[in-house]
């Protein structure tokens, strides 16, 4: 097979590491991809939301299949335009993809189909939201509407934290993705990633994992798009796991085909484990990142028969996948000052050394001039991601990883997989 990714994170880093070991494989081709993506794959020039150049070139390659990797990709309709050129593509329409690019839309979708999800409010403008807080207790939950690189969202211990952050995100702090806000009731609970595939037709629970979207150590500072992640994650027990599946996963599978827009791809379903069951806290139209990279550590499963499967409506075809029985980690480094403003171009050392079988070294945001050196973006720039027999180990041997890559201008959490490892 020849396969076209699309995407240039971690996220797109480990499924191209995954792709790659099929031996279905043929050719692949990662657009635009990154330095670390360039060790696994030929690259392309295109960027994710080129979508008639992506076509293109899906065509000029002969590409048998198609894979989305960002959301941004999903909203610009890439998957609508390989369907009219009759491309199999895996990752939703554009339609159904509003399960992620709009808040707003999933709230009422979730109400319609009987999903339990937080009380919410949707607001238009700041007077309107300012004055929805009377209907909330603190903390106050504010989000924007649209797509923030997993950065729209405010958890405000008080009023007036709150209506700072409405100011924010009305003011432009989100862009237009800010221009509609959705106001939500502070879920108390442990929070969880799960991940099920879909064909449009048939689906099936793809695993699972618990991150870590605090930027500091404690779940501490903003919100961010996630610092790190770890596999198996203890708070999905089977029955919890059986749960989400009945009540959250397939009335969205069912509910967004019902609405014209049959689901094709991996839908990522953030919850709350509540002392009243699971509840959604949001869904996304694709792969988490960094979730995907402990899922790919810890696949056994060759992952391309799945994306087919999904991009061509045989997934009641597949067996369950089969998993490794080890623990997986991934601490995530980034550029001092994200997710806010923070500065591009440090020299990171030490990230592409042989760390054994055992670690890989996904690249988030990085890129290599001239001069041949690795430099950071203003973001998330590597996934530093390892297994063990048990958290612990898997836990040790990253964080050994860790120290040993030299860029002082870079931070991460240390306390990665903290819930799991205090129980």
């Amino acid at each position: 097979m020849n396969i076209l990714l699309v995407g240039s994170g971690g996220r797109e880093h480990a499924l191209a590491w995954k792709i790659a070991q099929s031996p279905l494989v043929k050719r692949l081709v990662a657009s635009p991809g990154n330095p670390g993506m360039a060790k696994v794959c030929e690259l392309a020039e295109w960027k994710p939301t080129e979508v008639a150049r992506l076509v293109q070139f899906a065509k000029e390659m002969a590409a048998d299949l198609v894979v989305i990797g960002p959301e941004l990709a999903i909203e610009a309709g890439l998957a609508d335009a390989l369907q009219e050129a009759g491309i199999p593509c895996f990752g939703p329409t554009a339609a159904a993809g509003r399960l992620e690019s709009s808040k707003a839309f999933t709230k009422a979708f979730a109400e319609r189909h009987h999903i339990p999800t937080a009380r919410y409010r949707i607001c238009e403008d700041a007077p309107t939201a300012k004055a929805a807080l009377d209907g909330f207790a603190p903390p106050y939950v504010v989000k924007a509407d649209g797509l923030a690189a997993g950065k729209g969202v405010v958890i405000a211990q008080d009023r007036a934290a709150a209506e700072a952050a409405i100011d924010d995100a009305f003011g432009g702090g989100f862009g237009s993705a800010g221009q509609t806000i959705v106001l939500e009731e502070y879920l108390e609970g442990e929070i969880g990633s799960l991940f099920a595939l879909g064909d449009g037709r048939s689906s099936m629970v793809f695993g699972w994992a618990q991150d870590h979207k605090r930027a500091f150590d404690g779940d501490e500072g903003p919100n961010t798009g996630g610092m790190g992640t770890y596999s198996p994650a203890p708070v999905f027990t089977w029955d919890l796991v059986e749960e989400v599946r009945e009540r959250l996963v397939e009335p969205a599978f069912r509910g967004i085909a019902r609405e014209g827009a049959p689901y094709r791809g991996v839908l990522f379903v953030e919850l709350m484990a509540t002392r009243d069951g699971p509840k959604l806290v949001e869904f996304n139209a694709r792969f988490g990142d960094p979730e995907c990279q402990v899922l790919m550590l810890r696949l056994e499963s060759d992952i391309v028969p799945y994306l087919m499967a999904c991009a061509t409506g045989r997934l009641h075809e597949m067996p369950a996948p089969r998993w490794r029985d080890e623990h997986a980690v991934c601490v995530v480094l980034a550029t001092e000052g994200y997710p806010g403003k923070a500065e591009a171009g440090s020299v990171i050392r030490g990230a592409d050394r042989d760390f054994g079988p055992d670690v890989v070294v996904f690249h988030a945001g990085t890129s290599q001039g001239e001069d041949g050196l690795l430099r950071a973006g203003s973001g998330r720039a590597l996934n530093v991601c390892a297994v063990g027999a048990d958290l612990a180990e898997a836990r040790e041997r990253a964080y050994g990883a860790v120290a040993a890559i030299d860029w002082p201008e870079g931070f991460h959490r240390t306390d990665i997989g903290w819930r799991a490892l205090s129980r």
